[in-house]
């Protein structure tokens, strides 16, 4: 199934973070929070100002990010989790 993220909306598959800490001790899945670092799959055309030009995203598919931890709504594609948000629900760019 391919989704196409309208206006300023984009499409971000969530990355697992490590199980392991730095000294080695593993992490259980209850124990674990959501990380907060994705990986963007798709981006809207950007957002109309006031004059109907489009500003376009900051992002590009395949670009490393950070988010809010409440950022999004979660939907499921093809079984897998991705969360589609707000290009303002983005803190920066992992590069």
């Amino acid at each position: 199934m391919t989704i196409k993220p309208l206006n300023d909306r984009v499409l971000v598959l969530r990355v697992e973070e490590e199980r392991k800490t730095v000294g080695g001790i593993i992490i259980p899945d209850t124990a674990k929070e959501k990380p907060q670092e994705g990986k963007v799959v798709s981006v809207g055309p950007g957002k109309t100002d006031d004059s109907g030009k489009r500003t376009p995203v900051a992002v590009q598919p395949g670009d490393r990010i950070l988010f809010s931890k409440y950022a999004g709504t979660e939907i499921k594609i093809d079984g897998v989790e991705h969360i589609f948000m707000r290009e303002d629900d983005i803190l920066g760019v992992l590069a």
